[in-house]
């Protein structure tokens, strides 16, 4: 029988998952120049995608934890849950921003400021890996 302690290992799973999936898979595209309407546009959906499945994930992870009565696990997926939909509204639209500089008004200066910006993404989400890592020995 299922009960509140599986949903919480399982959605801890799942929150590792997501997370060391769109690490692994963000690292890479710093390879791209980014000075193309293509390589800024696959990284902002690449990061859309991935605040969409992290907040889903870390909000369900939220709700497991307060139904297994672990008070610090609640607040952590709750802070995960927060940063990332924040980070989500502030990322976002400044990738589609500069993006379209790159693109449209061939602004090479907006190109570091981009990558700059994926370097942010890419070290949040390292660090809300190694939160939910030692984590671990709470469950």
């Amino acid at each position: 029988m299922l009960n509140a302690n599986h949903a919480a290992l399982f959605f801890t799973v799942a929150m590792l998952a997501v997370t060391t999936y769109f690490l692994f898979g963000s690292i890479p595209l710093l390879i791209l120049k980014h000075d193309n309407t293509m390589d800024a546009k696959f990284i902002k959906s690449f990061y859309t995608t991935y605040f969409k499945f992290a907040i889903v994930v870390a909000t369900a992870a939220t709700l497991s934890y307060a139904l297994a009565a672990k008070p610090m696990l609640t607040l952590e997926a709750a802070i995960i849950a927060t940063l990332t939909l924040l980070l989500r509204f502030k990322f976002i639209p400044k990738m589609e921003q500069i993006g379209f500089e790159i693109r449209d008004n061939s602004n090479l200066m907006a190109i570091p400021e981009f990558r700059k910006i994926h370097k942010t993404a890419i070290l949040i989400n390292a660090t809300q890996l190694f939160t939910v890592l030692g984590s671990l020995s709470l469950i």
